[in-house]
C-alpha cells in the first residue's frame, strides 16, 4: 500500500465523520430526539424540551465545548465512578501517545525513511514500508448485605428457616434478618402462569357446581334444597380461606432458590461473613459481597454453585472455538491486503484491480471495513457467553465480557493478521520459541499500514456512529412516525457500553505501543482517535447513557493489565527488531526495561489491586460509626429488605436505586432536607452512594 491508498482510505473515513457529526449536531435540536440525544437529562427531569428555533437547523460546534468544560465531579456524579475510570483511560492514552508521537515522529520516523538504501520516489507515490522499520539496513457493594448460595436442603425445614437458624447460631451479635430468592425467569413465569390460569379454572367449576339453581328450587316447590346449597358453597369458602394462607406457604416453599441475601447490623460484620468460610465444606454455604440492589442478575441467582466449573469451562471452550472460527473473515480480509493473492483467486476481476483507484481503495479501505463488520458480532455473543458463565451481578457480567471481547480482537485483529499475512502465507514456521522475537519483528512493520487502516475505520468511524445513535434514532423515528408514540418517558434508557468501548481503546493502545517504533507514522492517526473519543464519550456520558448500576470502578485493572502486556510484548518486538538489524547496544538496553516492567506490575499487584477486589475494614468501621453517632442505623435496617425487593427490581431495574445507608442523595430535590430528617437515609455530602462504596479505589486512581 502507497500514501496515496493510506489517504484515500483516510479522505472516506474523515467524509463519513465531517456528515455524521454535522447531522448529529443538527438532529440534536430537534424536539422529537429528545429521547434519543438527552435520555439521560431526561431521566433526570433536566430537560424537556429544546428551543424552537432556526439555530436548530444549523450544524454547531456547541455540544463539544460542553464536552470539553465538563468536570470531572459532574461526569462522577451523571455517570458514576466507572464512567470516571473510562474518562481517565482515554486521558493517560492521550498523555502516554502525546509523547510518544512527537518522539517517534521526529527522531524516529526519518531514521526509518532513510534507513535503506533505496531510491526515493515522489512522497505521495512511496510505499508505506519506507516508513516502517523494515525500511532500516541492517547495523542499526451495598456493605450491609451478603449473597449466601449453596444452602444445605434439609426434608424437615424450607431454605428460609435454615438460613434463620444457621446465622442465628453463628453469628448471633450481628445478625439482622435475610430475604431469599425465589426461581425466576421466562420459564418460572409460564409454570405460575399455567398453574394460575388451572386454578382459575378449578374456581370456576366449583362456583359452578355450587351456584344454587332457581329452576332447581321451583321444581322441588321448597327452600331447603336452596339453603342447603348456599351453606355448602359457604363451608367451601370457609376451608380455601383457612388452608389459602399454608397453600401459599407452600408454594413459597417450592419456589425457594437455595440463595439468600443476608444482612447485618454493620458493614464490618457483612464484611467478615462474606470473606470467611462458614462450613468446613466450601461447597455449602458460600458467601460473597452482595451486588447492589440494581446491579444483581437476578437470572443467575439460583444456579446451582456446583454447576459455576461447568458453565466457565464450557463458555471458555465456546469461545475458543468462536475465535477459531472466525479465522475464516480474518483470512479473506488478509487477502484483499494483498493484490497478487486476490487476483489468483478471483481472475476474472484482473482487470478491474488494474485501475489505480478500485487498488486504492480495496487495499487501503475495503479490508478494514470487512473486518469491522464481522467484529460487531462479537460483543452480542461474548455477552451470551458471559451470561451463560452464571455473574451474579449485572456489572460483573459485562465486566467479563469485556474481557472476552478484548482477548478476541486483540488476537483476531493483531496477532491472525500478522500471522495469516506474513508468516502463514510464507509458510514459514518457528524452529524454535526463540525465534519468536525475530518472526514477529518481520511480520508486524508489514502489517501497519493495515492496522492503521483499521484505526480509520473502526476507530474514527466508529466515534461517529456512536455519537449518532443510529439505531435508537430509527427506532425513535420508527415510534413516533409509525407507531404515534410522542410520550417520552416510554423511551427506553441506555447504560453505557462498556464491554464494546473499553476493548476498542485498549486495543488501540496495544497497537500503538506495538507500532511506536516500528510505524511511527501511526501514532498522528491515533493520537486524533484519542482526542476525538476524549469529547464524542464526555459528551455522551453527560447526555445519552443513563448509570443504572456501577462496578466501583473494576474496569480500572483490566486498563492496567493490558497497558503493561502491551509495553512488554513491545518490548519483545523492539528486542527481535534490534537483533534483526544487529544492534547489540540497543538490545542490551531493552532487557533492562522488561525487568523493570515486570518489577513494575508486581508491585502493583501487591500494592494497588487488593483495594478493587474488598473493601478496606477501616473504611467500613468509620462508616458505621458515623451513622451510628448520627442515629441513622435504624432506618437503614428498615430499607434492608425493600432494597433487596426482588419482584421490583426485576420488573423495572431501570428505575432509581431505593437506598439504605450511604446511597444516592437527592440534590435536585428541594425537599432533599425533610427527607433526610424523616428518614435518616439521605448523605449530607453532595456525593453519590458509590462514592463512599469505593473510597479506596478512587483514591488507587488519583482522584480528588
Amino acid at each position: 500500500m502507497n500514501i496515496a491508498a493510506l489517504l484515500t482510505s483516510a479522505g472516506i473515513n474523515i467524509a463519513i465523520c465531517v456528515v455524521l457529526f454535522s447531522l448529529y449536531s443538527v438532529l440534536r435540536k430537534q424536539p422529537g430526539n429528545v429521547s434519543v440525544y438527552f435520555g439521560q437529562r431526561l431521566s433526570s427531569q433536566h430537560s424537556r424540551r429544546l428551543d424552537q428555533c432556526l439555530e436548530r437547523f444549523v450544524p454547531s460546534p456547541s455540544w463539544i465545548l460542553k464536552a470539553w468544560e465538563t468536570t470531572e465531579d459532574e461526569i462522577l456524579a451523571t455517570g458514576g465512578l466507572d464512567a470516571v475510570v473510562f474518562v481517565r483511560i482515554l486521558v493517560f492514552s492521550i498523555r502516554i501517545f502525546s509523547i510518544a508521537a512527537v518522539i517517534c515522529t521526529v527522531l524516529v520516523l526519518p531514521v526509518n525513511y532513510h534507513g535503506g538504501e533505496r531510491m526515493h520516489t515522489h512522497i505521495p507515490f512511496e510505499s508505506l514500508d519506507v516508513f516502517t522499520i523494515g525500511n532500516v539496513k541492517e547495523g542499526s457493594k451495598c456493605h450491609f448485605a451478603i449473597l449466601v448460595r449453596s444452602i444445605p436442603w434439609s426434608s424437615e425445614e424450607s431454605y428460609c428457616d435454615t438460613v434463620k437458624k444457621f446465622f442465628s447460631y453463628y453469628h448471633p451479635s450481628t445478625y439482622l434478618s435475610h430475604q431469599m430468592v425465589y426461581k425466576s425467569g421466562t420459564v418460572q413465569k409460564l409454570k405460575d402462569d399455567a398453574e394460575h390460569v388451572c386454578k382459575v379454572i378449578i374456581d370456576a367449576s366449583l362456583e359452578n357446581t355450587c351456584k344454587p339453581s332457581f329452576t332447581q328450587c321451583w321444581c322441588s316447590g321448597g327452600t331447603t334444597n336452596s339453603f342447603k346449597m348456599i351453606s355448602n358453597e359457604i363451608d367451601i369458602d370457609s376451608e380455601h380461606g383457612r388452608t389459602g394462607y399454608s397453600d401459599k406457604h407452600l408454594d413459597a416453599r417450592k419456589k425457594e432458590c437455595p440463595a439468600a441475601f443476608v444482612f447485618f447490623k454493620n458493614r464490618y460484620a457483612a464484611l467478615m461473613a462474606a470473606q470467611t468460610f462458614q462450613s468446613s465444606n466450601p461447597m455449602l454455604w458460600v458467601t460473597d459481597l452482595a451486588p447492589e440492589p440494581h446491579d444483581v442478575y437476578w437470572s443467575n441467582i439460583c444456579i446451582p454453585y456446583r454447576q459455576l466449573w461447568i458453565r466457565k469451562i464450557a463458555t471458555l471452550v465456546a469461545s475458543i472455538v468462536f475465535m477459531i472460527v472466525f479465522l475464516i473473515p480474518v483470512t479473506f480480509v488478509q487477502s484483499l491486503t494483498q493484490l497478487d493473492n486476490l487476483q489468483k483467486m478471483l481472475p476474472f476481476m484482473t482487470e478491474l484491480l488494474k485501475k489505480k483507484f478500485v487498488v486504492q481503495v480495496v487495499s487501503g479501505y475495503l479490508p478494514s471495513v470487512i473486518l469491522v463488520l464481522f467484529l460487531c458480532a462479537v460483543p452480542p455473543v461474548m455477552m451470551l457467553f458471559s451470561a451463560v458463565e452464571g455473574s451474579i451481578s449485572r456489572s460483573g457480567r459485562k465486566k467479563s465480557a469485556c474481557c472476552k471481547v478484548l482477548y478476541f480482537t486483540i488476537w483476531n485483529v493483531f496477532f491472525v493478521n500478522v500471522f495469516a499475512g506474513s508468516i502463514i502465507s510464507q509458510l514459514l514456521v518457528f524452529s524454535s520459541v526463540t525465534d519468536l522475537p525475530t518472526q514477529l519483528a518481520k511480520a508486524v512493520p508489514s502489517q501497519a499500514t493495515f492496522f492503521t487502516t483499521y484505526v480509520f475505520s473502526s476507530g474514527w468511524a466508529s466515534l461517529a456512529i456512536e455519537v449518532m445513535q443510529i439505531y435508537p434514532l430509527l427506532c425513535n423515528l420508527f415510534r413516533r412516525v409509525i407507531l404515534r408514540i410522542k410520550d417520552d418517558s416510554q423511551s427506553e434508557s441506555l447504560s453505557f457500553p462498556y464491554h464494546t468501548e473499553i476493548p476498542r481503546i485498549l486495543l488501540f493502545g496495544f497497537l500503538g505501543f506495538t507500532c511506536s517504533i516500528l510505524a511511527p507514522l501511526m501514532l498522528l492517526f491515533l493520537l486524533f482517535y484519542f482526542f476525538l473519543a476524549y469529547l464524542v464519550y464526555r459528551n455522551q456520558i453527560i447526555n445519552v447513557y443513563i448509570a443504572k448500576y456501577d462496578s466501583g470502578g473494576q474496569f480500572w485493572p483490566i486498563a492496567h493489565n493490558t497497558t503493561v502486556f502491551s509495553l512488554i510484548f513491545a518490548q519483545v518486538i523492539a528486542l527481535g527488531v534490534f537483533g534483526l538489524k544487529r544492534s547489540t547496544v540497543a538490545s542490551g538496553f531493552t532487557i533492562p526495561l522488561l525487568i523493570g516492567t515486570l518489577l513494575f506490575h508486581q508491585y502493583c499487584r501487591q500494592r494497588f489491586l487488593p483495594v478493587f477486589k474488598s473493601n478496606s475494614a477501616k473504611i467500613l468501621v468509620d462508616m458505621d460509626r458515623r451513622d451510628e453517632h448520627g442515629g441513622r442505623m435504624g432506618d437503614i435496617y428498615e430499607h434492608l429488605r425493600s432494597a433487596y425487593n426482588q419482584s421490583s427490581l426485576m420488573q423495572d431495574a431501570s428505575n432509581q436505586l431505593q437506598c439504605f445507608g450511604h446511597f444516592e442523595d437527592k440534590r435536585n430535590d428541594k425537599s432533599s432536607e425533610d427527607t433526610e430528617k424523616g428518614k435518616g437515609i439521605i448523605q449530607k455530602d453532595d456525593r453519590p452512594w458509590y462514592v463512599n462504596r469505593t473510597l479506596s479505589s478512587k483514591a488507587v486512581l488519583g482522584a480528588k
